[in-house]
């Protein structure tokens, strides 16, 4: 009898079993990476991969083949498979699509086994959609994906799909891609996207409006900027617009709202033309005034972190439009206006709202500018010039916001008549000069480092060395009748006096140093 053969030890099976699972997991094909390169493997995405979530979105009509409604001119044969390769392994998505996308009563399509198949086609087509929208947010993957036609995908679900779910992801996938250069280019070539991206503004879901909203924003800041502009003119979108921007009461939607009607304002010129006076007839300024009043008695009353985005883009749309000729005088003009952002200024905590506050300094001056008048009233609000001061410290790297700031400062100054007031009321404005010495004094240090900075606008320079040059010597003036008349005031203030005595000092001597630096 033969002998029989000698069984394989343990150790031989493991090391049998470590080379199966080593030829499994790495093709022949695919040589090993480097191992310093090992780490970029997790964050590489197969474009097949990429393919396969685009199909598993087609909608019904794609089920047999037909490619009527998905086609294009550069597709890579070598990556999009035809239309019939398609439909393979979508006999899910198809159950979901009759239901969702026909609009089948539940009665017609209500037997159990039916229902299931539907339930997981729409968690297979959003789970697919919500991949595909995160993927878009990187360049290489948006191209690939245009490339394979999921705009024409999209667009097809669109037209036919009664589900607010799949529009969101919809509209999310191309807010995404539209952050790229040659995706949104692909967007504008679209044969009837833009039109149909717009339908849905007559949408009443608040995270499809979010995300219309989002995706018009930012077709109205890129270089096609007039072909979003020509889509939106019509009245009635415009009104369905501003309408939902001062009727939604979800914060995410206002803000959204406000930042397409910002887009539109900060836009190129040939969009101000298609877009400004249809808005402006149809009650934009008063709309933006009507919410900065509502975000401020929010900001009053109850303080609500996740609104404070919302008062900085309504105070943002309201700065473009203060700014833009033609149309500055009516909003300017606006007493409400003027009030709400003055008590901005004078909110006591400014460190919850800084951005805000900065913004509003500069619609202010922006305001004076246009109506100097304004300024009279203003000049004896102690707690404004109180309030404007306390803005300096946000606004160390916003020139144009110091030199608003000091532009005020000046003109309220200027009207102030130290040599006619009372002692009791020139010690008022010697009190919160002196109180804000530091405040002060930091600017000005910062001011000798503001002409060598690199890339700064010398217009700028030059305007707030104008404006603070001036303020200064105002200061100076009101500084020095105070100590002319120090002697005579009331006993009762003289320890007072003595307390602030050292920081006017300071105060008059920096202003001094800066002026005569200013003016050489």
């Amino acid at each position: 009898m033969a002998p029989s053969a000698s069984a394989p030890t343990r150790e031989e099976e493991e090391e049998e079993q470590q080379q199966l699972e080593e030829e499994r997991f790495v093709p022949s094909h695919h040589p090993s990476a480097p191992p310093d390169e090992l780490f970029d493997i997790s964050t590489t995405v197969d474009p097949s991969y990429v393919i396969s979530l685009i199909r598993k979105l087609l909608p019904l009509d794609a089920r047999n083949g037909d490619n009527t409604e998905i086609r294009g001119s550069n597709c890579n044969d070598e990556v999009v498979s035809s239309s019939n390769d398609k439909c393979k392994g979508m006999e899910i998505v198809d159950d979901f699509s009759k239901s969702d996308f026909q609009g089948e009563d539940e009665e017609d399509s209500g037997r159990g086994g039916e229902n299931a198949r539907v339930s997981a086609g729409e968690e297979v087509w959003e789970e697919c959609g919500c991949v595909l929208w995160d993927l878009a947010a990187n360049q290489t993957h948006a191209e690939l994906m245009v490339q394979n036609l999921i705009l024409e995908v999209l667009l097809a679900n669109l037209m036919v799909t009664q589900s607010v779910r799949v529009t969101e992801i919809c509209l999310g996938i191309m807010g995404n891609l539209a952050c790229h250069e040659v995706p949104m280019k692909h967007i504008v070539s679209t044969n009837g996207l833009i039109s149909v991206i717009v339908d849905q503004l007559f949408l009443d879901d608040t995270q499809c409006l979010g995300e219309a909203f989002r995706l018009l924003s930012l077709g109205l800041q890129g270089s096609e900027c007039r072909i979003w502009a020509e889509a939106l003119q019509s009245e009635h979108i415009l009104s369905r617009i501003l309408w939902v921007t001062e009727n939604t009461l979800n914060p995410q939607l206002i803000e959204k709202s406000v930042g397409l009607l910002l887009a539109m304002l900060e836009s190129q010129k040939e969009v101000e033309h298609i877009l400004l006076l249809p808005l402006m007839k149809l009650g934009l300024a008063t709309v933006l005034v009507n919410l900065l009043a509502f975000e401020m008695s929010k900001l009053t009353n109850e303080r609500i972190p996740e609104r404070y985005s919302v008062l900085d883009v309504i105070l943002r749309a309201l700065e473009a439009l203060c700014v833009i000729d033609g149309y500055s005088q009516e909003i300017c003009s606006n007493k409400e206006f003027f009030q709400l952002v003055c008590d901005l200024i004078k909110f006591p905590d400014k460190v919850e709202v800084s951005n805000s506050c900065v913004t509003a300094g500069v619609i202010i001056a922006n305001i004076l500018s246009v109506v100097s008048d304004l300024a009279s009233d203003l000049s004896q609000d102690l707690p404004f010039l109180q309030g404007l001061f306390d803005i300096f410290p946000f606004t160390s790297d916003e020139l144009e916001a110091r030199c608003a700031l000091w532009s005020i400062i000046a003109r309220l100054l200027v009207r102030v008549q130290e040599d006619e007031m009372s002692a009791s009321s020139l010690r008022q404005y010697v009190f919160i000069l002196s109180s804000k010495a530091d405040l002060i004094e930091d600017d000005l240090f910062d001011h000798q480092f503001d002409e060598n900075k690199e890339n700064e606008s010398l217009a700028t320079c030059g305007r707030i060395s104008n404006a603070r040059t001036f303020a200064l010597r105002r200061i100076i003036s009101i500084l020095n009748k105070w100590n002319s008349l120090k002697d005579s005031v009331e006993e009762k203030h003289v320890m007072e006096e003595h307390a602030n005595a050292e920081n006017i000092h300071r105060l008059l001597d920096c202003c001094h140093k800066y002026t005569v630096s200013g003016a050489e």
